[in-house]
C-alpha cells in the first residue's frame, strides 16, 4: 500500500514527497497540472529555507540577499537588518520548482496527473483518485479543495479586509543584496534580486487595482524600473486562509493548505518546507496526531509578528508610521527579521 499520497505537486507537496522518499516511505503525488507551476510569489527564500532545501539534498541556483530593507515609498526613509545566520536566497519559482520535482523523481516518487476528486477514509486507510493510502497529504494550495471539501476551511474574521498578492518582473540589474519592502499607506512593493539583469516586484495590496496603479504609490520604486515589464501580472488571493485543524483523521495539511496568515513577512516558503519534515516525521513515528502541535509551534512566531506587522498595517494612524518606528529602534527590526530567518 501507498505510504504517503499526496495531493498537490507545488514546492510543499514535493517537500513532503521528498521527506517520505528519503524516510523509505512509498509516495505517489497528485498534480494534474504540468511542471513547473509559476504562481504569484515573491521569490525570496529566507535562510531558514535554504537550509531545508540542502536537508533535501538540494542545492538551487540563484541570488543570494543578505537581509531585509523596510523603506517608505514616498521618502526612501529606510531601515534594514541583515542576516547573522547566511544569506537567503532570490530565486524563480518554476526553477525551485523544476528542482524538487527532478530530486523526487531521482528518489522513486511517482507523479499522476489526476485530479484527487472526493477524500474517504476509515480507520485503516485513506482514498483518493482509485488510489488507496496509509495517510493522505493535502498540499493543494492556498483555496485547497481537500480542505474545503471536509469542512475544515474556517470563515474569514470579521472586520479584516481581504488581501491580495501581484507579481511581475523587470530586465533590470539588482541594485541591492537586500530584499528591499518599500510601503505606502495602502500596499507593500517587494523587491527581490534574482539574478543578473532581473528583479522580481510583487505588491501586496487590499485594493483591487491593476499592477501598475499600484506601483504608482511607490515614486522611488517606480523611477528604477524599466518602462516595460519582462513577464506578465500573476495574482493571488484572497491571502488570509484558516484552517480549524492540520490533521483530521488520515488527512494532513501542508504549507497554504495548512492555513495562512499574509506574504507580509516572506515566511510562507520556509514554513512550508520545514512543516513538511515534521509531518514526515510525525507519521513515521506512528503518531500523525503529534503534528498539530508541531505545526503551531514552528509557526508561531510566524503567525504571532504576522499577525501583529498586519494589524499596525491595517490602523490609518499606524500604517504610516511602520518605517519611522523600525528605523528608531534597529536593533529591534534586525532581531524580527533574524527570528523569521
Amino acid at each position: 500500500m501507498i505510504d504517503l499520497l499526496v495531493v498537490g505537486g507545488g514546492p510543499a507537496g514535493l517537500a513532503t514527497a521528498v521527506h517520505g522518499a528519503l524516510a523509505g516511505m512509498e509516495v505517489v503525488v497528485l498534480e494534474p497540472r504540468p511542471t513547473p507551476i509559476d504562481k504569484a510569489c515573491g521569490e525570496g527564500l529566507m535562510p531558514g529555507a535554504v537550509r531545508r532545501l540542502a536537508e533535501l539534498g538540494l542545492s538551487v541556483p540563484g541570488r543570494p540577499f543578505h537581509g531585509i530593507r523596510y523603506l517608505d515609498g514616498m521618502t526612501g526613509r529606510h531601515v534594514e537588518g541583515r542576516f547573522h545566520s547566511g544569506p537567503g536566497l532570490g530565486i524563480r519559482r518554476t526553477v525551485l520548482h523544476a528542482a524538487l520535482a527532478d530530486r523526487a523523481a531521482r528518489l522513486g516518487v511517482r507523479v499522476l496527473a489526476r485530479r484527487a476528486g472526493e477524500v474517504r477514509q476509515d480507520e485503516d486507510r485513506v482514498g483518493a483518485a482509485g488510489l488507496c493510502a496509509r495517510y493522505l497529504v493535502a498540499a493543494d494550495g492556498l483555496h485547497s479543495p481537500v480542505r474545503r471539501s471536509l469542512g475544515l476551511s474556517a470563515p474569514p474574521a470579521p472586520g479584516r479586509p481581504a488581501r491580495y498578492g501581484l507579481r511581475r518582473h523587470y530586465a533590470v540589474e539588482p541594485w541591492s543584496e537586500l530584499v528591499e519592502v518599500h510601503w505606502s499607506q495602502r500596499c507593500e512593493a517587494y523587491v527581490t534580486p534574482l539574478g543578473p539583469g532581473r528583479v522580481g516586484v510583487a505588491v501586496l495590496t487590499g485594493d483591487r487595482a491593476p499592477f501598475e496603479e499600484q506601483l504608482g504609490r511607490f515614486p522611488l520604486l517606480a523611477a528604477r524600473l524599466p518602462a516595460s515589464a519582462q513577464t506578465p501580472v500573476r495574482g493571488a488571493g484572497p491571502l488570509r486562509q484558516r484552517a480549524r485543524v492540520r490533521v483530521a483523521g488520515r488527512v494532513l495539511f501542508v504549507g497554504d493548505a495548512a492555513g495562512y496568515v499574509d506574504a507580509l513577512t516572506g515566511e510562507g516558503l520556509t514554513l512550508a518546507l520545514t512543516a513538511a519534515g515534521e509531518l514526515v516525521r510525525c507519521v513515521r513515528a506512528g503518531r500523525p496526531q503529534a503534528y498539530e502541535r508541531a505545526w503551531r509551534d514552528l509557526s508561531r512566531s510566524y503567525r504571532a509578528l504576522t499577525a501583529s506587522l498586519l494589524w499596525a498595517r491595517q490602523q490609518p494612524r499606524l500604517a504610516g508610521r511602520i518605517v519611522p518606528a523600525a528605523a528608531r529602534m534597529p536593533w529591534l527590526f534586525t532581531r524580527a527579521v533574524n527570528l523569521l530567518a
